[in-house]
């Protein structure tokens, strides 16, 4: 596979990364197959930008999120922070590393202690890093993020079940700040909360990346988010990138059929451009990771496909600087 990549001064480097989830059948649970989550993936970021991953539900986004932290073991492949392979350090330097490194869950209910006031949720880290020296300096340091997060100190006694869901996501974002990090993973941040909540907290990541200089991977599945927050996007399909670039050329000249099928369905509040947009309804569902078709992947659901696509796997094509597409259509095979 090539790799997806704009050559730079790159924060986070993932070179052709896999993880399989093993399939077991039968009483004795032998494995007979596997579902293939993420397949093959490569790409950089840059630092102090935002790479927006787009893709419908199952499409193996947060997978992919979740594997470069290393909180799921890949099955193959490497990524690199700063130069370093975050699959080869040791317990104590990813435990360090783990300050570098955040991520902000889809769900902040579920990822937040019920048992812990929101200073202890959010300081807690900042002890086991050694960031602060006591209990004392843990309160103050969480005090002052949890009011750039827009939080009230008043609110510093309370538990989780108490506030709403947008201020638990700003709990989550205070947490992830606690430690000074430098890339943070936002899966699906935003798709929980109401349309109004959304903007506040996209527009609380766009003041912290300001602020910290921070990094992002930003998942999601809505691309009026991913345009408004993203530099670049990457479009996944089946476990795969299937397109990826600079932001304005993604969301004006898509080069993959599925990326061409994913803007159609984006609505527009203009009525004469929404009357003269077409929109592409793709045939069938998404094939199972586990069992995925040959050739294109996305040829059982493309309205371009040839036989080419049915046995061959496209190459990826930089058509612009920084613009890849893997498809057949776009290599010129026909």
């Amino acid at each position: 596979m090539s790799e997806v990549s704009i050559a730079g001064n790159s924060l986070v480097s993932v070179r052709n990364l896999k993880k399989y989830f093993p399939v077991k059948s039968g009483l004795i649970k032998r494995q007979t197959g596997s579902v293939k989550a993420v397949d093959d993936v490569s790409f950089e970021i840059q630092k102090g930008n935002v790479l927006g991953i787009v893709g419908e539900s199952g499409c193996g986004k947060s997978t992919l999120g979740r594997t470069m932290l290393r909180l799921i073991e890949p099955t193959e492949g490497d990524v690199e922070y700063e130069g370093k392979n975050v699959y080869q350090m040791s317990k104590r330097e990813i435990n360090h590393m783990r300050t570098k490194m955040q991520i902000i869950f889809q769900d902040p209910y579920s990822s937040l202690n019920p048992r812990l006031p929101i200073y202890e949720i959010v300081g807690e880290a900042m002890v086991q890093h050694g960031i602060v020296k006591n209990k004392k300096e843990m309160k103050e340091k969480a005090i002052e993020i949890i009011m750039k997060c827009g939080l009230f100190p008043e609110q510093i006694e309370r538990y989780p079940h108490q506030f709403s869901g947008g201020q638990r996501q700003r709990i989550c974002i205070a947490r992830a700040l606690a430690v000074n990090p430098e890339f943070i993973v936002c899966d699906e941040a935003v798709s929980a909360l109401d349309v109004s909540i959304q903007s506040q907290i996209i527009n609380l990541l766009k003041d912290a990346q300001e602020d910290f200089g921070l990094t992002y991977l930003f998942i999601s599945h809505d691309l009026s988010v991913v345009k408004f927050i993203s530099d670049e996007v990457a479009v996944m399909y089946l476990g795969q990138i299937v397109e990826k670039g600079i932001k304005n050329d993604i969301f004006t000249n898509p080069l993959h059929p599925y990326t061409e099928a994913l803007l159609s369905a984006v609505p527009s509040f203009d009525p004469e451009s929404h009357q003269n947009k077409r929109r592409i309804i793709l045939k069938g569902d998404i094939p199972s990771p586990a069992n995925p078709p040959k050739g294109c992947r996305f040829h059982t659901r493309c309205s371009y496909t040839k036989d080419v696509c049915k046995e061959e796997v496209p190459r990826y094509t930089e058509m612009s600087s920084g613009h890849f597409a893997m498809c057949h259509k776009v290599n010129g095979v026909f």
